[in-house]
């Protein structure tokens, strides 16, 4: 598939949360590709090395910072030091999340409070960490990563659920507050994208078969599909859409 290119994009400071594998990966590969300056956050090493060896081979040199980011002293550190070390931040794209199942009758208090820590918490507070730099630059975007899954009204994973549906909240909170800075806010909402994690754990043959009934398009979403999106909300193409959730699921809801 061929990328639009985006000159506004040219060595453009991007940070990306959850990098290392799948969607996230995806949206780095696809940044590096503009020729933007990227760094990137992940807890997993080991896929980060493998993403950085392939990047390099290619002559991309993206920044790596391993960063739980449910530690929000921790996160805040670490886009300081990214930002010393890059420049000011212009591009946050909040794609981190994890999307284990879980039962009603299992769900703790301390349980509940670490789905929202992994999936919810850490995109305001990296919004929070990164506005002022992109304030003082001129401005903004901010991407959210959200989900379909509240939309379709998806079972066996209610924190996961509560905190994708909350983002789209947070989205259109932070666009009319974060906009006389020039920051713009916006959300995409992946339908089931074809990761390798969700193929490994979830798409069984009759998973595949639910997609192609449920989809318009009668192919399945691969992470470059969610790329191209978050692409364009990055770039001044797009200068006057915030406040915005834009689905990208086939034609599922």
């Amino acid at each position: 598939m061929t990328s639009a290119r985006y000159p506004s994009l040219q060595n453009r400071v991007v940070l990306v949360t959850g990098g290392g594998s799948g969607i996230g990966a995806a949206i780095v590969e696809a940044f590096c590709a503009q020729g933007a300056r990227v760094a990137f956050l992940d807890i997993d090493e080991a896929s980060a090395a493998a993403l950085l060896e392939r990047l390099r081979a290619s002559g991309a040199a993206p920044l790596f910072r391993r960063c739980d980011l449910a530690d929000v002293a921790a996160l805040r550190d670490t886009v300081a030091a990214i930002a010393r070390e890059a420049g000011a931040i212009r591009v946050l794209v909040n794609n981190a999340a994890r999307d284990d199942r879980h039962r009603i009758e299992d769900v703790t208090p301390e349980l509940w409070d670490r789905i929202m820590a992994v999936n919810l918490r850490h995109q305001f507070f990296a919004a929070q960490a990164v506005a002022p730099g992109m304030a003082a630059a001129g401005g903004g975007s901010i991407i959210n990563l959200g989900s379909i899954s509240w939309m379709i009204g998806q079972g066996g994973m209610p924190g996961y659920v509560t905190a994708k549906a909350a983002i789209t909240g947070l989205t259109r909170t932070l666009a009319r507050d974060l906009g006389p800075q020039q920051i713009r806010v916006n959300s995409v909402l992946p339908g089931w994208v074809m990761t390798e994690r969700q193929l490994k754990l979830w798409v069984t043959p009759e998973a595949e078969t639910q997609i192609m009934e449920r989809q318009c398009r009668k192919r399945k979403l691969m992470p470059r599909d969610i790329a191209s999106m978050v692409l364009f909300l990055a770039a001044d193409d797009s200068a006057m859409c915030t406040n915005q959730g834009y689905v990208v699921d086939g034609g599922w809801v």
